[in-house]
């Protein structure tokens, strides 16, 4: 597909156009990425954002004032700053559970609840929520629900499916595949909620530029193979942490320890390459951030190069003290984002980085 690096677009005569007027409306490098997405997630329409939090902010503004919404209580911390920062300012209330447990969400719906939204995996404690559970209990109840598919995408999970109406993705991440570049992906079941959609992102003007755009098809190329190799090298990390004497616990829905393994394997094609690990103490951590080789410590996920986080002090940072406590997100636990490197050369890594 072409990169049309252009703002506009010239009319042949008065009353006939090529169907492209302006880029912010629309545009054919990002108009093949929107419906290259729609396909991949089962979805009746697909739309293309700066970012994957602009794609997020374009969804609530679908709501107004005085709406409420049942939110999974272990989230991205960017999404959690943007409900209580800004949409707050609207009047807007959320409610947040763990929607891994289905009673949470059923018991806090109110006349006022206009959406159900969740996170499976969640970041960065993978829990695993039952998607088809969620759009049943949303469809029950007239409202919405939206998935935040961003861990696995639609190679290995594809919500619409499941009966989820919106799913929501930081393409930056695992689409992109090269963390070189921002974007964010939103596709829904219903051609009525996809208008909505269209008018507020043209009239925001958050939809994505060409180049960007091209940089994602770019990604959608390679998405399997990186995602099949960085699922292979996830499981066997995952694997070797739990046999270490320095690492107290590992959350990878891929374990068959994990308590949301059975669900993972019910409505999901993989378990991603997404994991966290507590290990013994803050100095532990420390020194993995310190000495590793390899992988890099930086923020973000996705990339072909491992990425390892601090979740507390980076992703989380804007979550009070008492909701990362409740959660487990302590001084202890980091997050890895698995790559396609050698999974016995970032083992080795990790060996020599925890001593």
């Amino acid at each position: 597909m072409p990169i049309y690096q252009t703002a506009t677009f010239e009319h042949p005569e008065l009353g006939k156009s090529t169907g492209f007027d302006y880029s912010r409306t629309l545009n054919p490098t990002r108009q093949k990425l929107e419906s290259s997405y729609a396909l991949l997630e089962s979805g009746t329409d697909g739309f293309a954002f700066t970012t994957g939090m602009s794609a997020i902010s374009a969804i609530f503004d679908l709501f107004k004032a005085g709406d409420e919404f049942v939110i999974c209580d272990d989230l991205y911390g960017g999404s959690y700053r943007f409900f209580q920062e800004i949409c707050k300012n609207r009047n807007q209330k959320f409610i947040y559970v763990d929607t891994s447990n289905l009673e949470n969400i059923t018991k806090n719906i109110t006349k006022n609840t206009k959406a159900i939204f969740v996170e499976s995996p969640t970041n960065p404690m993978m829990k695993v929520t039952d998607i088809a559970a969620v759009a049943s209990i949303a469809k029950q109840n007239g409202i919405l629900s939206i998935c935040d598919n961003t861990f696995l995408t639609p190679f290995f999970q594809r919500p619409l499916e499941l009966g989820i109406d919106i799913v929501v993705c930081s393409a930056t991440k695992f689409i992109g595949g090269h963390n070189d570049t921002l974007a964010g992906l939103i596709a829904v079941n219903g051609s009525e909620l996809g208008e909505k959609i269209r008018f507020i992102q043209n009239t925001v003007g958050s939809g994505l530029a060409p180049f960007d755009s091209w940089l994602m098809l770019r990604g959608l190329k390679t998405l399997a193979v990186r995602m099949q190799r960085q699922e292979e090298n996830a499981k066997a990390i995952s694997e070797w942490l739990g046999k270490n004497p320095l690492v107290d616990k590992v959350y990878y829905p891929g374990l068959i320890s994990h308590p949301g393994y059975s669900i993972s394997r019910s409505q999901s094609t993989g378990f991603g390459a997404m994991i966290s690990f507590e290990v013994k103490s803050k100095e532990i951590v420390e020194q993995i951030l310190k000495r590793v080789k390899i992988i890099s410590f930086a923020e973000s996920l996705g990339g072909v190069e491992s990425l390892i986080t601090y979740p507390i002090v980076q992703t989380h940072a804007a979550i009070p003290k008492e909701i990362l406590d409740r959660l487990g997100i302590n001084e202890r636990l980091v997050r890895l984002s698995v790559g396609i490197e050698s999974s016995v050369d970032l083992i080795e890594d990790l060996k020599q980085a925890i001593g």
